[in-house]
């Protein structure tokens, strides 16, 4: 932890029907790592939760920030559902705070400070942004393509701004609604939390 009491390490993870992807951040504008890990074969949260568990032991980030799949509206399947709540039990148990935001808010935060509603003009808001993930940024997906790989990258990237905002209400004690935030960039929203 710094000396202001903010976390210096966010780690955000996205869960994807083939493993999932993750981005460690030390600041916003400042991604330290990041991959996609493809597991395919049996028991797939298993051997997920075993490389999850390895990158927290690698890295020990301060907080771990997952989609929220608590929501009626979710449309994940019951396997990854699971994972989910397993991983925040894993860095729970480990003494890393834990943070969970729906897509939605994902979404309406987004549309508010981007205009972007899509995955794709998220994806690109990000990319931006984050300049190292620019050249990680998968091409549009046409209707007949499956979604690439890398996309996890940015649903996990897209978290932290969620929870950089939250911090925000934290530390100022004012409840900022995102009509509020206006269209400030990612960037000055970072800088206003500290982190």
């Amino acid at each position: 932890m710094s000396g202001q009491g903010h976390p210096e390490l966010v780690l955000a993870i996205y869960l994807q029907t083939r493993g999932f992807a993750f981005v460690l951040f030390e600041t916003w504008n400042n991604p330290i790592d990041w991959a996609v890990h493809d597991i395919r074969g049996l028991d797939k949260n298993t051997r997920c939760r075993t490389r999850i568990d390895s990158i927290l032991s690698l890295h020990t980030p301060d907080v771990v920030v997952l989609q929220d799949m608590s929501e009626g509206d979710v449309h994940r399947v019951p396997r990854i559902k699971k994972l989910n709540r397993d991983i925040a039990k894993l860095a729970e148990g480990r003494g890393i705070v834990v943070r969970m935001y729906p897509r939605t808010e994902l979404r309406e935060s987004f549309a508010c400070d981007y205009g972007a509603t899509t995955k794709q003009k998220i994806a690109e808001a990000i990319a931006a942004e984050i300049s190292a993930l620019g050249l990680y940024l998968p091409p549009a997906r046409k209707a007949w393509m499956n979604e690439h790989e890398r996309m996890g990258i940015f649903e996990a990237a897209a978290l932290v701004p969620n929870f950089t905002e939250a911090r925000v209400k934290t530390i100022t004690g004012i409840p900022e609604s995102l009509e509020s935030l206006g269209r400030r960039s990612l960037g000055s929203r970072a800088s206003d939390s500290g982190y």
